[in-house]
């Protein structure tokens, strides 16, 4: 009897670690296209968001020694009209302090470019936005960094993948707008999003070459 208590036990317990290997597995999966799909087709209205203009402000606000400064937690959103857009967020795992995507997360990327040609999303633009936790580097380097992690995002879907590059804005929020305020050093914040952000402008149509005059008859020579 003892043996086989043991036994039914052993079984138990293997079970348990076979089920949280399955729940781990599952947590740190790629998305699938239908799930990036899914949160990027929920298109009501464009976002007044100069781009130009916030990647200056971003840049503006990061470099600037602002004596009342609440501190990460606290920090105003820079954009807050971001968070009404249609938005899905992408654990994207680059190299240390540089833009280089690591392997682990190209099939990642391969999924959004997969998303972002289904027929639901091909009417519309997105916004790549990086981010960055908040660690020992300045500000100013953070918003730098998410910029050229934005940046490489964008050149791989548009290289690799040949989405259109009228079709894709990076910007790079840096550490003035968290993905989690009450905690700034979680790696969470370090994640990408996609943001659907307007639809493709309609291109006007092209204008048929006009038909050159015919060219005027020479007078014939009297004899």
């Amino acid at each position: 009897m003892p043996a086989t208590r043991l036994s039914t036990a052993g079984i138990c317990i293997a079970l348990g670690l076979a089920l949280l290997a399955g729940t781990a597995e599952a947590q740190t999966a790629p998305p699938t296209r239908d799930d990036i799909v899914g949160k990027l087709n929920h298109f009501e209205q464009a976002a007044e968001i100069d781009l130009p203009a916030l990647k200056l402000q971003v840049m503006e606000r990061a470099k600037a020694r602002i004596k009342n400064d609440p501190g990460p937690v606290n920090r105003p959103l820079i954009a807050p009209d971001l968070v009404n857009l249609p938005t899905f967020t992408a654990q994207i795992q680059f190299d240390a302090d540089t833009p280089i995507i690591q392997p682990a997360s190209y099939q990642t990327v391969g999924r959004l470019a997969d998303a972002l040609v289904h027929a639901s999303l091909l009417p519309y633009t997105f916004l790549i936005v990086g981010h960055v936790e908040s660690n020992a580097k300045t500000r100013e380097a953070n918003a730098i960094l998410s910029q050229r992690r934005a940046d490489a995002i964008r050149d791989v879907l548009v290289n690799t993948f040949k989405i259109s590059t009228k079709r894709l804005h990076p910007i790079g929020l840096g550490e003035e707008q968290f993905l989690d305020r009450a905690r700034p050093t979680s790696a969470a914040n370090a994640q990408l999003q996609i943001l659907t952000y307007a639809k493709v402008p309609e291109e006007a149509p092209a204008h048929p070459a006009a038909t050159p005059a015919p060219a005027a008859k020479k007078p014939a020579k009297k004899r």
